[in-house]
């Protein structure tokens, strides 16, 4: 199965974490640019002006929704951040609304947070995994 990940970067070696577990499961996997770089330190987390403004000049929700129109799932790495239990950012969301109404898989890593959006996050009908990426399966050899 081709798995795109979302998540936040600071949640970026968790991501890097879902990789290497659903690559050695057979999985193809995508994670956002950069992603390996903020896990190992080499880049720092941006401000929100500079994320903002990397966005726009790469058009990187353009990008990123066209990936997941070619995947079979997305996987939400959702932990902890800002003080909320299993963290869904704004670009998370819209990633998994893209896969909702695409009609792919929509997996969470960890229950739906408790956030002024958390109705909305349980209408795309995600598959919680509870931290248990098995539940995915093993791709198809």
């Amino acid at each position: 199965m081709k798995i795109v990940v979302c998540g936040s970067m600071s949640a970026s070696k968790e991501m890097m974490d879902a990789k290497t577990v659903l690559e050695r499961m057979g999985h193809s996997v995508i994670v956002p640019k950069n992603t390996e770089r903020y896990a190992s330190g080499v880049l720092e987390p941006e401000s929100a002006h500079e994320s903002t403004q990397h966005k726009m000049e790469n058009d990187l929700i353009r990008v990123y929704y066209g990936l997941i129109a070619d995947s079979d799932a997305v996987l939400v790495v959702n932990v902890d951040k800002r003080g909320i239990r299993n963290y869904v950012g704004g670009n998370s969301f819209l990633e998994a609304a893209f896969a909702h109404v695409l009609g792919k898989r929509l997996y969470f890593m960890n229950d739906i947070p408790e956030m002024s959006y958390s109705d909305e996050l349980a209408a795309l009908k995600p598959e919680i995994l509870k931290g248990n990426m098995s539940v995915i399966g093993e791709a198809s050899k």
